[in-house]
């Protein structure tokens, strides 16, 4: 089973089932077909962040403050990249690594608005195609506009204003009537229905996780209760 595929649900019913000792980390990797690491750093977010913890998506902020604090603990001795990233909420090993190599390399820690993953603020011209794909994608990632701008090369305002744009006027509404585009009114009824349902697949797997984690979380405070 991917990792990316396992859903915020089993993820928090795997901590509790490890934290209260009636499964094993070695069980549960096998169970799941996840590495050491990637059980750790869940067990790590969920000690950090709480019940909530996998519902959080996206990219996390961390201030300049926190990065050199985290940094300057590391160095001097005052606990493990596990322990200094429970400690802070840092939610990966990696990202407490990467800012300790770029301390070590004399550059200076930035505040992350968005998770450290920069943002085009100049956009480009999409097709219609890329723009169903686009907001596709929003939908299906809780509307995470800087992760989608990043991830189609398109600015954090064209993100939204397409996913917007759709939430109000469907998928017609993310045709470009400027210039050559061809129109809404030449679209054949195929072309409309599979760009529609397109987008409507990513709204109902984001609604069936959704009810899955909350079903399951019911079911992990009635056995604690």
């Amino acid at each position: 089973m991917s990792i990316n595929k396992i859903n915020p649900a089993e993820k928090l019913q795997t901590v509790h089932l490890i934290l209260e000792g009636k499964e094993t980390q070695r069980h549960a990797r096998a169970r799941l077909g996840v590495s050491l690491d990637a059980l750790q750093q869940w067990i790590r977010i969920y000690k950090s962040e709480g019940e909530g913890a996998f519902l959080v998506t996206g990219y996390k902020k961390y201030s300049k403050e926190l990065k050199e604090q985290a940094v300057m603990d590391y160095l001097s001795g005052r606990g493990s990249l596990q322990e200094i990233c429970q400690r802070y909420g840092i939610r990966a090993k990696s990202k407490l690594q990467n800012w300790i190599k770029k301390y070590n390399g004399h550059e200076e820690l930035k505040a992350s608005g968005t998770g450290g993953t920069a943002i085009m603020t100049k956009g480009r011209k999409t097709t219609f195609n890329e723009r169903v794909e686009i907001v596709q994608y929003c939908i299906a990632h809780d509307h995470n506009y800087a992760e989608t701008a990043a991830k189609f090369g398109v600015s954090y305002q064209q993100a939204r204003s397409y996913t917007v744009k759709y939430e109000a006027g469907g998928v017609d509404a993310l045709q470009d009537r400027r210039g050559r585009t061809k129109p809404v009114e030449e679209m054949s009824e195929l072309e409309r229905l599979r760009a529609e349902n397109r987008i409507l697949r990513a709204e109902k797997e984001r609604a069936e996780m959704e009810a899955s984690f909350l079903k399951k979380l019911g079911e992990i405070e009635r056995r604690r209760g």
